[in-house]
């Protein structure tokens, strides 16, 4: 699989772009829960607008790694195109008024968690190659970990589940705590990976 060489210059905008995106995203729940539901409506959109930066972050890093001469699997992009998708099924479901909030955060929770697999392993081969920071990459595999406890969401999207109530508290709070990696972890690994490349 082949793909166009993106300049250094253009990743990091993109980088930077998308942690932007998950920044704002983060501040709108934030107003949500102190304000009202238009900021909620706001936080979906953004969630939709950061799975999609994503997976174009992620082809342009495909094609980075490649002329690097760094092996990394097209599974990856695969896995980040699906994870995109379900973040996005998440966001219309609710901005439609299709399902209630919950139901849509599983979505996107598990959407995200596949993103967080591609991020934890594409760093892992930042690693062996050496192409990125260690710092960087060791924040990455981190931020990818905690994305992919949203794995957890799985069973209940499946289910159709649409109250916080089905679940015991301790399994809430897993797919729940996906959000820090989603919302704090993975917008800084964006913003520093941006930082980076930019210096190139």
């Amino acid at each position: 699989m082949t793909t166009n060489q993106f300049p250094s210059l253009l990743i990091s905008y993109v980088a930077i772009a998308t942690g932007i995106i998950g920044t704002l995203a983060l501040i709108f729940i934030g107003l949500m829960f102190s304000i009202g539901a238009p900021f909620g409506t706001l936080n979906d959109i953004f969630n939709g607008l950061l799975a999609i930066m994503s997976s174009v972050l992620a082809w342009m890093l495909y094609s980075y790694f490649q002329k690097l001469a760094v092996p990394v699997s097209p599974v990856l992009l695969i896995l980040a195109l699906i994870g995109t998708l379900l973040a996005i099924v998440g966001s219309v479901l609710v901005i439609f008024g299709f399902t209630g909030w919950f139901l849509a955060g599983l979505y996107t929770t598990a959407g995200f968690a596949l993103i967080g697999v591609w991020l934890l392993v594409m760093s892992s081969g930042a690693w062996r190659s050496n192409s990125l920071p260690h710092s960087l990459i060791i924040f990455g595999i981190i931020s990818g970990v905690i994305m992919a406890i949203g794995f957890t969401a799985i069973p209940g999207m499946i289910r159709g589940i649409d109250t916080q109530e089905y679940f015991p508290f301790t399994i809430n709070s897993l797919w729940q705590l996906a959000f820090l990696g989603i919302y704090i972890l993975y917008p800084i690994w964006c913003i520093w990976l941006g930082r980076i490349l930019s210096l190139k």
